[in-house]
């Protein structure tokens, strides 16, 4: 019987062991995540790009979220599981971050919701930690907000920015999140971050220096296509072997050597 990864066990990891997180979107996927033994599984509203198609994450519905998400949690026995929060599900009001966050408990079985930004957002954590709902931080290229920042691009480079992401990150980590994802600054940065704050933090591009790290699961696998991050290190060419076997399958079939009496009744 695996232990569970909770919030607080992952928050113990703090120079005592780096955390180990990728994206899960699938009952599939998440079952081989956790016979992996990775710590976290994140179901990331870059589900609207891996699964759905879309350009960006800012389609994807609260429902699809749900869905997708009680789909990992019945894959899962050892992982932590964490919701993406999706765009205009907690920018309302409080009221409706506590709510939502709350379905995303209730409903779909997660141990815990991501929500993006900095300092501005510290009330509404700090409200959904003290209503028991632990939430995992988001700073840096926060793709919500891709709009705003007008592209991917790294974020942090200048010494203003950079000092307003230091106090994004003591910020959240006074509201109470158990964690702290960085996406996309300069290492020295992800670094400094690192060394300020008494919780996690979890890079996505952001250096060898923080207390973990994340990836989208589509990018390790090499099911993403040809065009990824910088930061992305392939574990695998699945794309590659996948239509390679659908090949081989319509080759079969054309050629009437499938189905054989080895896959007959």
């Amino acid at each position: 019987m695996k232990t569970k990864w909770t919030a607080e066990r992952i928050r113990s990891l703090k120079g005592n062991g780096k955390v180990v997180c990728l994206t899960a979107y699938d009952y599939t996927t998440a079952r081989h995540l956790d016979a992996a033994g990775i710590h976290m599984a994140l179901v990331g509203d870059s589900l609207a790009n891996t699964m759905l198609g879309y350009s960006t994450t800012l389609p994807v519905t609260m429902e699809q979220m749900l869905h997708h998400t009680a789909a990992v949690v019945r894959g899962i026995t050892g992982a932590m599981v964490v919701a993406d929060m999706p765009f205009m599900s907690y920018q309302i009001s409080e009221e409706q971050a506590l709510a939502n966050a709350g379905r995303f408990l209730k409903e779909s079985g997660a141990d815990g919701v991501k929500v993006e930004g900095g300092a501005f957002r510290s009330s509404m954590i700090a409200r959904l930690v003290e209503n028991g709902i632990p939430v995992l931080g988001h700073i840096g290229l926060t793709p919500q907000s891709i709009r705003q920042l007008g592209g991917y691009k790294v974020q942090g480079r200048k010494v203003s920015d950079a000092e307003r992401l230091m106090a994004d990150a003591l910020a959240l980590e006074a509201a109470g999140v158990f964690a702290i994802i960085i996406e996309c600054v300069p290492n020295s940065l992800g670094e400094a971050i690192t060394r300020a704050v008494q919780v996690p933090t979890i890079g996505i591009g952001a250096g060898p220096h923080c207390d973990g790290q994340v990836l989208v699961s589509h990018d390790v696998l090499g099911l993403s296509g040809n065009t990824v991050p910088r930061f992305v290190k392939r574990y695998a060419e699945l794309g590659d072997q996948i239509v390679a076997a659908f090949k081989a399958y319509k080759t079969d079939v054309e050629a009437g050597s499938f189905p054989s009496d080895e896959q007959g009744y």
